[in-house]
């Protein structure tokens, strides 16, 4: 009886630490709006190599998620959202496009991403806004001279990835 507790405990240690996402770990093309195992954003990040190609690489961000971690985001949400699998960075830019903050205050977005929720409500909080007000405002057709609050003070790029050849 012991051993086969044994056996049990082992083959559940096992299965949880293959189970567990590490950031640097992921494939390029799982790494943006993914969260690793310690509750950390993964950004995926760009470098010039010396030679002068384009090297991609996922890494953990310093931005750690509240109840929410080892979450690769699925298709249906990116679509939803209007986002990609490959994009760049982490940026409150995004929030100044009409046509991004439609699809992310969409119901199928707003109401069924919480993972991309949560990431653009703290960075429009980083802005001075909220996230909510910024789709109120944007649902309602309102002047943008009121969306122009959101002003980004030199964020990371978020531009979408080249498919790798």
């Amino acid at each position: 009886m012991a051993s086969i507790l044994f056996l049990l405990f082992s083959f559940l240690l096992l299965h949880g630490a293959q189970a567990e996402i590490i950031c640097e770990n992921l494939p390029i093309g799982l790494c943006s709006f993914s969260i690793a195992f310690s509750g950390k954003r993964c950004v995926l990040e760009n470098n010039v190599k010396d030679n002068g190609n384009m090297e991609y690489l996922c890494n953990s961000s310093e931005i750690f998620v509240k109840d929410m971690n080892e979450w690769i985001e699925s298709d249906k949400c990116l679509n939803a959202c209007g986002l990609h699998r490959k994009t760049v960075g982490i940026s409150s830019d995004s929030l100044l496009e009409p046509h991004f903050l439609a699809r992310l205050c969409s119901d199928s977005c707003y109401k069924n991403c919480p993972n991309i929720v949560d990431l653009y409500h703290n960075l429009a909080i980083g802005e001075g806004v909220f996230l909510a007000n910024l789709c109120e405002v944007n649902s309602s057709k309102m002047p943008r001279r009121v969306m122009t609050t959101v002003a980004a003070d030199g964020p990371i790029s978020m531009a979408e990835a080249p498919t790798p050849i």
